[in-house]
């Protein structure tokens, strides 16, 4: 089968691999629809996270199920599935509080690389949400967000105690960040303050929903919401990027008892104690328990009333996702659909 591979930073290949075969009886093969390139990948893409040796690529996925081990119950071939880019059983006491991306038999389903034509899923049952039915295709790319940075997104919201009432604020105009505009309006945020400086960014953060730009970032975007909120800071600042400056931004937009969602994927990250103490603020996040939202997320959108995959703005063949990764790099993309 086809699928895509880093073999150092910026160097991406689409080659031949062996497909994938069951190993386990709890786990599924599926014929992936769509895959598409993380704003995480670009870290090992960039050489900010180490490339030690080949690796194939990719953890958002949906697709065809083909195949099940003996003991897959829920799950059989033909259908639909949407599935997190972390496997859980979904019964253990973790996944049974909510978090079942820190599952306690949890495995990465992106370490066989869903940038493939197939892909196997472990703990099939506990990790993969059929559809009904076949859906459109028009669909496929919002399902396609549900496996990831729509569920991240929603996360870093739920995290942020993002509601009725509230200020959020969202640093970072990703494809996550872009998706946690759309969950804090879902969730009835009374005003919501997009963090970019990409007019491409800030025309779909308010579709999706912000109600206002900033474009200073760092000190200056943290004086400007003070700003514009009484010298309080936002009650629900979103994190959706992963950096030592992003961080501390959101850390220091947010009010005394107000709450951060932090999603971005931290890289050498350190928080200052003395000045954690006295800001006073919740902090809750890490990688999203996707599964915990999935079957409502994929409820809104087969109903049509939320539609994430505008985030894909470039839609590749399999076979160009190099072109896919220069363009995200480049930010000439938010975000980039592969199709096997």
């Amino acid at each position: 089968m086809r699928q895509a591979v880093m073999y150092a930073p910026g160097d991406v290949r689409v080659e031949q691999r062996d497909k994938p075969t069951l190993q386990q009886p709890t786990d599924a093969i599926i014929k992936v629809s769509a895959a598409c390139v993380c704003g995480s990948d670009l870290w090992p893409y960039r050489g900010i996270q180490k490339v030690d040796e080949p690796t194939p690529m990719g953890h958002e996925y949906v697709g065809i199920v083909e195949q099940v081990g003996s003991e897959v119950t829920t799950i059989r071939p033909g259908q639909f599935v949407v599935g997190s880019f972390m496997a859980s059983d979904n019964t253990c006491e973790i996944c049974l509080a909510g978090y079942q991306s820190r599952c306690i038999h949890v495995e990465p389903v992106g370490a066989g690389g869903a940038q493939a034509e197939f892909l196997r899923v472990p703990l099939a049952d506990g990790t993969l949400v059929a559809t009904p039915e076949l859906p459109d295709e028009d669909l496929i790319p919002s399902l396609l967000a549900a496996s990831d940075v729509l569920g991240t997104g929603w996360f870093g919201a739920v995290a942020a105690e993002a509601g009725p009432g509230k200020t959020v604020v969202v640093v970072g105009d990703g494809a996550v960040g872009l998706l946690a505009v759309l969950a804090a309006r879902q969730l009835g945020a009374e005003r919501i303050i997009a963090m970019s400086r990409h007019a491409d960014r800030q025309k779909l953060a308010l579709e999706y929903g912000a109600t206002d730009i900033v474009t200073e970032r760092g000190d200056d975007g943290v004086t400007k919401i003070k700003e514009m909120t009484g010298g309080y800071g936002a009650h629900s600042v979103i994190e959706a990027v992963g950096t030592q400056e992003s961080m501390m931004q959101a850390i220091r937009c947010t009010r005394a008892g107000g709450h951060v969602g932090y999603v971005g994927v931290a890289h050498e990250v350190e928080l200052p104690g003395l000045e954690l103490f006295f800001a006073e603020v919740h902090l809750l996040g890490g990688p999203a328990p996707v599964r915990r939202f999935l079957p409502d997320l994929i409820d809104l959108i087969l109903k049509r009333e939320i539609d994430p995959g505008k985030v894909f703005d470039l839609e590749l063949s399999l076979d160009d996702a190099a072109r896919g990764y220069t363009a995200m790099d480049e930010r000439r993309a938010i975000k980039a659909l592969l199709k096997p």
